[in-house]
């Protein structure tokens, strides 16, 4: 499918690697503009393999694989084996149940629908990177692998172009296998877009579209076509042409958050254009109060936040009890370093790298300054100092070594949840199974309630939070109470038709004894 994208928008980037970069953004694309019509399911699924397998195999692709180096194969072959090994196990990262999945399980059985935040507000988010693994999803990826396929992707790239510094981010980014997470992709888009600019790449056309589509993935990577576009504007000589690509995706983008959350950047409710299927006001303020709590980790409530002093703000943060704090201490000391870096350095490209991540993380420091929005910070910083650091060897030596100990969590998992009991995701990783490496593990539950409020027939899982197993429509008990508290609940537009999308709705008397009564049917289940 990348191949058939370069007959429109070439890529620079060769081998493998580029050409699945280009079939991942073309996908992408295709995917999400035929979700709004039609659900991604074996529909969607099966000509795209098939167009993507006669392709293959009429333009002789299997050639590139014959390029790779003999020497490089041994190393190839480790890699992707340890890879595979870490994302068969089972997920754990929770947004995989509570975001993730039930994402993917609309995109599936009903595609893009109109209005979906009125029913469970973290679903109008839509990543573009759920979309792409909800067309794959049915028969050739049905343990949801996407991010295992792109981390061997990536691994493609770095020995096809001998950039031998990001091996060493492999081993870290195997955490990220086992789920969709978003997370993965922006990573990975950002550090080869920047290897590529350094690198004295001219194809913007690509470059921008391809770093838009990341802040597609996750909006927290703003910084990227940022990027792209003052090193375009700076650089090289910039032409309105080259961004025509990349404003194309943007404005997709635009367009599908505002028909799926009624404002066009998700979760923030700015630009009100009067959207009819918009959020409730107070659900927004509810999440705006929860991604601040999320900033401290919960360690002070509300009231005592919004008490702080501006020197308390940075205080607190910085002194959070466990592996936060060190997080955030070790990011605003990276930051600092790259920017003494920069003055040192004194090279344009570094300059309007550092103006960019600052942008980025001014940003994230206002808004929510939780340690997962700025990750991807950490690795392109680290790539940018140390793109000369480490030779051919010393970095195959090194991350050979980051591997084995890093895959060795996955085998005895006891070891951080003994020594680094504050890293909460590592409380949720499982001890590996022989059987998972040839069938990947996944959990099921489906054990549900069928209630009723108003027109909507909804399903709730029982004695626990997360609907990734509960069939649609479902909403997670945490809503179903905050509907209560605000007096609202979310109905359909068409009562005969989920696709049509939903709305909220003020509760009348009928609605208010209906919803009491489901939240009693919920409670009664937990006593």
């Amino acid at each position: 499918m990348g191949k058939l994208l370069e007959k429109i928008i070439p890529n620079d980037i060769g081998g493998i690697a580029g050409k699945s970069m280009s079939g991942i953004l073309f996908l992408g694309l295709i995917f999400s503009i035929a979700s709004f019509f039609i659900p991604l399911n074996l529909t969607v699924e099966i000509p795209a393999v098939i167009i993507g397998l006669f392709v293959f195999f009429k333009e002789k692709l299997y050639e590139y694989c014959y390029k790779i180096e003999k020497r490089q194969v041994g190393i190839l072959v480790i890699f992707i084996l340890a890879i595979l090994y870490c994302g068969s196990s089972y997920p754990f990262i929770l947004d995989h149940f509570g975001y993730y999945i039930p994402t993917i399980k609309w995109l599936t059985e009903i595609g893009i629908v109109k209005g979906i935040s009125n029913l469970d507000l973290i679903l109008g988010q839509m990543s573009v990177w759920h979309i792409l693994q909800a067309g794959f999803s049915n028969f050739c990826d049905p343990f949801f692998k996407l991010n295992s396929i792109l981390l061997i992707i990536y691994t493609l790239y770095i020995i096809e172009n001998k950039t031998w510094i990001q091996l060493i981010f492999v081993p870290v980014l195997i955490f990220f296998t086992q789920s969709p997470s978003p997370d993965l992709p922006v990573i990975i888009f950002s550090l080869i877009i920047v290897n590529e600019i350094f690198s004295g790449s001219k194809n913007i056309s690509f470059l921008f579209g391809l770093a838009v589509f990341a802040f597609s993935v996750k909006p927290t990577v703003i910084w990227l076509p940022l990027f792209v576009l003052l090193y375009s504007l700076f650089s090289i000589k910039l032409s309105i042409q080259k961004l025509i690509f990349g404003s194309f995706i943007f404005s997709l983008f635009i367009f599908k958050n505002i028909w799926t959350f009624g404002y066009p950047v998700f979760p923030v409710a700015v630009l009100d254009l009067g959207i009819p299927w918009k959020p409730n006001p107070q659900l927004l303020q509810s999440s705006s109060e929860y991604a601040i709590l999320k900033t401290y980790d919960g360690q002070y409530t509300y009231n005592e936040i919004i008490h702080f002093s501006w020197f308390d703000y940075i205080k607190n943060w910085l002194l959070l009890s466990g592996i936060k704090s060190l997080i955030n201490i070790a990011f605003i000391l990276v930051l600092t370093g790259f920017i003494m870096y920069a003055f040192i350095k004194k090279k344009k490209i570094i300059s309007l790298l550092v103006i960019s991540v600052l942008v980025k993380s001014i940003m994230v420091l206002l808004f929510s300054a939780q340690y997962r929005f700025f990750l991807d910070v950490f690795f392109v910083i680290f790539f940018a100092t140390g793109l000369n650091l480490l030779k051919r060897n010393a970095a195959i030596t090194f991350s050979m070594i980051l591997m084995i100990i890093f895959s060795g969590i996955f085998t005895f998992p006891t070891f951080v949840q003994h020594y680094i009991p504050s890293f909460n995701p590592g409380k949720f990783i499982v001890k590996k199974d022989l059987t998972q490496l040839f069938k990947p593990s996944n959990y099921e539950y489906r054990n549900f309630n069928r209630l009723k409020v108003g027109n909507l027939n909804f399903n709730v899982s029982k004695q626990y939070p997360f609907n990734f197993e509960t069939p649609i429509p479902a909403i997670s008990t945490s809503f179903v109470m905050d509907y209560q508290k605000a007096k609202i609940f979310p109905q359909l537009i068409d009562k005969n038709d989920l696709r049509k999308g939903f709305i909220w709705k003020k509760l009348d008397s009928t609605e208010e004894k209906e919803l009491t009564k489901s939240i009693d049917i919920i409670k009664n289940d937990y006593r």
